[in-house]
């Protein structure tokens, strides 16, 4: 499907039917029964009726890098930005989008399924059309299962007259999400297998969604003490083989899954979200190219990133160090180069854009490299602003500049993953977004038959090596995992490789916060957040403001303090809006929210 052709269409079927639009869950119209008549009558009607249902998915906004920033592996590279989670800031809202629009789209979703036993379609097309309710409806519910816990559990479109509903207590989480497990499984088992044409929801999108939603809850059930974990960890990895025969490779270049003009039959790319010029842009990549994006990989992040050997950067012998960028970033994971920019120094000859190179050749290695992994669409050495200027070099330290204010950092670790070089217009990026692919298929398959007791090598080819392979990484041999000395004491060695792989894999597609909630472990969160190694007087100058750990004149940058400590367990759940809580008194407040 594609999304940008059809967003005139659904909406004007929203301005017929009002009871669908954008509201405050609570705030009902009534329907208009003439209109609800018409529409779910033919095949075609409903079909363009349910377009709307995609708009859930968030596709390139910034909301997707921001929320990076609650974790441990991302720094918000702005004066006085800690993640207010992280250092205990958080306060009730008045109201929140979180909670309000997943209600407004199931709503929408639930008119659909409340009238499709009065179309005239056949039984099977019924039956495909409620499986797409499903699929939507289960996505909206786990979006608020995931923040809030208990909710309310709506499957019809309600009236003023249910108020039993409206104003009634939240359904307990397990009953939620058991619901939603049986609905999804349906949906499997009676969706039309291809859908409704190219990119759309398909039987290999219910399995996506299948295998994420039954991780996350199988997790949380099981770390958070909640009970019978197991159905949910079955679901997902059942879903997720189903997958894996059916996609057995990867596309073969990581970059292009997520800065190509067109996903359009890409390997392993399930469902995308499409951007067209002049009709649906976005300003992802930009951001990413101007003083606008400034998002930072932490310390830690940049060292996850294993060397080609498959070591750690603690154990390889092919790791020269971190003192310098030019030795951090040598024989080490293809991804990070892909992440964030490998260093490089050229002379710039401004304003005809165009550069030099130095004359030295460390200066000139990395970007030698990108030009045989790369192209000049996506990610070749020297990086350039949003308007093509070139900039001088990387890492590019905020306060050391020389007149190039854009494509800056704080870390020494810029992330720009989402940036490419296909329009170089400002604000206008067109690069598709992937909603559903087969390597984060692959990380929940191995999540899921570890908690299953069923990894092993076998399953470690099909997933964990698949990923490695493309970063050109040797491959994780289980009777011999490189000691790590950063591991989780609590955490075995075969589940720290499994979660390594997850963070590297989905760095900075907005996971790693919802991770580290479900696997209980937020207290990797509040230790300290470091950028690259820096001498003043040499790698910046000497009066540089760059602020060292412990004050020192060499050492790890450290622009955050240490956050207050232990993570307190009502954090692990949002708060609901108080605007909520005062019209249904009997929502609650989850524990601990004041």
């Amino acid at each position: 499907m594609k999304f940008a052709k059809h967003i005139i269409t659904y909406c004007s079927c929203l301005m017929l039917l009002q009871s669908c639009s954008q509201k405050e869950f609570l705030d009902l119209q009534p329907k208009d029964k003439l209109t609800v008549g018409t529409t779910f009558t033919k095949y075609d009607n409903i079909k363009t009726y349910a377009w709307q249902f995609y708009e859930a998915f968030p596709g390139y906004n910034e909301a997707v890098p921001n929320q990076e920033f609650n974790s441990d592996l991302f720094l918000n590279a702005n004066p006085n930005a800690e993640s207010l989670w992280i250092w205990q800031r958080m306060t009730i809202p008045s109201s929140s989008d979180d909670y309000k629009a997943p209600y407004a789209n199931i709503r929408a979703v639930n008119i659909m399924l409340d009238n499709l036993d009065n179309a005239t379609i056949t039984q099977e097309e019924k039956d495909h059309w409620r499986s797409v309710g499903y699929f939507f409806r289960a996505f909206n519910f786990y979006n608020l299962v995931n923040k809030y816990g208990d909710v309310i559990w709506v499957e019809k479109a309600l009236a003023d007259a249910d108020k039993e509903v409206l104003y009634g207590k939240r359904t307990p989480r397990n009953e939620v999400t058991s619901k939603l497990l049986e609905q999804l499984q349906w949906a499997e088992a009676h969706i039309k297998p291809a859908g409704d044409g190219a990119n759309t929801i398909n039987v290999h999108v219910v399995r996506a969604f299948l295998a994420r939603f039954g991780l996350m809850e199988g997790t949380w059930r099981k770390y958070h003490n909640l009970g019978d974990p197991q159905p949910f960890l079955r679901a997902s990895a059942d879903a997720a083989a189903k997958l894996v025969a059916a996609f057995p490779t990867l596309h073969p270049n990581y970059d292009e899954e997520f800065n190509s003009e067109s996903l359009a039959n890409v390997p392993g790319i399930l469902l995308y979200k499409q951007y067209e010029l002049n009709q649906v842009t976005h300003v992802l990549a930009s951001r990413g190219r101007n003083s606008a994006g400034r998002w930072d990989l932490t310390k830690k992040a940049a060292d996850m990133y294993l060397l080609k050997d498959g070591q750690t950067r603690w154990t390889s012998p092919q790791f020269a160090g971190d003192k310098s960028p030019y030795t951090e970033y040598r024989n080490r994971d293809k991804r990070l180069y892909f992440t964030t920019p490998p260093p490089f120094r050229v002379t710039v000859n401004h304003p005809s854009q165009t550069f030099t190179y130095t004359g030295n050749a460390a200066d000139r290695e990395y970007i030698d490299v990108m030009a045989g992994i790369s192209n000049d669409k996506l990610k070749t050495l020297p990086t350039l602003n949003w308007q093509g200027l070139v900039v001088r070099e990387e890492p590019h330290y905020v306060d050391y500049n020389q007149g190039q204010p854009f494509n800056v950092t704080y870390t020494g670790y810029r992330f720009y993953k989402f940036s490419n070089k296909i329009l170089r217009v400002q604000n206008t990026d067109i690069n598709d977004a992937p909603i559903f692919r087969m390597a984060e298929v692959l990380v929940n398959y191995a999540e899921a038959k570890y908690e299953l007791g069923e990894f092993n090598q076998v399953i470690a080819d099909q997933t964990i090596n698949k990923l490695r392979a493309r970063g050109g990484v040797a491959p994780l041999n289980l009777a011999a995992i490189p000691a790590d000395p950063t591991r989780d004491a609590a955490v075995a060695p075969q589940l720290w490789e499994i979660r390594r792989e997850r963070a590297i894999e989905l760095m900075g597609e907005g996971f790693r916060f919802d991770d580290l909630r479900r696997w209980k472990k937020m207290e990797y969160a509040v230790q300290r957040k470091l950028g690259r190694w820096i001498k003043k007087g040499t790698d910046v100058p000497a009066n540089s403001i760059i602020p060292i750990e412990n004050g020192a004149a060499e050492g790890y940058i450290a622009y955050e303090g240490v956050p207050p400590g232990p993570f307190p367990e009502y954090y692990y759940l949002h708060p609901l809006p108080s605007n909520q809580t005062v019209m249904n008194p009997n929502l609650g407040q989850n524990p601990g929210w004041k």
